[in-house]
């Protein structure tokens, strides 16, 4: 496993195994990045970032621990967190200092659980769950408050 390079894209996309909690979350950040995306040009701030750019950061660092724990924990998910970090910065096409920090919040969250866990224990096992829940909340309230109608 590695953490995201912000100049690299991902070789390819694999089909893996879901389970209903991870398809969820893979819908509902789809649907995140579909909606929020277009008003995003319109609503950004004079920095140039979305108003869901917070939102968007946390998602980054979730995508990152999930890209560490669930194959760490058994999931044949290999590159599928990392993957869809990819997609988001294609979605989001972000530059600069922002492309930086989205891909910043991605290691943080992979390097905060490497360097604590090098096998799969109970608590790996609720940290992934709960970043699953977390993730697909997350994703399903910027979708809500700033998709388009």
């Amino acid at each position: 496993m590695r953490a995201l390079d912000a100049r690299a894209a991902p070789a390819h996309h694999t089909p893996m195994r879901r389970t209903a909690p991870v398809t969820l979350l893979l819908a509902l950040l789809l649907a995140t990045l579909a909606l929020a995306t277009r008003p995003a040009a319109a609503q950004a701030t004079q920095g140039g970032a979305p108003p869901y750019e917070g939102e968007l950061l946390h998602l980054a660092e979730i995508l990152g621990a999930l890209h560490y724990l669930r194959p760490l924990c058994g999931a044949a998910e290999a590159t599928r967190w990392r993957d869809e970090m990819q997609s988001l910065l294609d979605v989001e096409a972000p530059a600069g200092a922002r492309r930086g920090q989205l891909t910043g919040a991605f290691n943080a969250g992979y390097e905060s659980y490497r360097q604590v866990y090098r096998v799969c224990t109970p608590s790996a096992e609720l940290a992934s769950q709960r970043y699953l829940e977390t993730g697909a909340k997350l994703a399903r309230d910027v979708a809500t408050r700033y998709g388009s109608n």
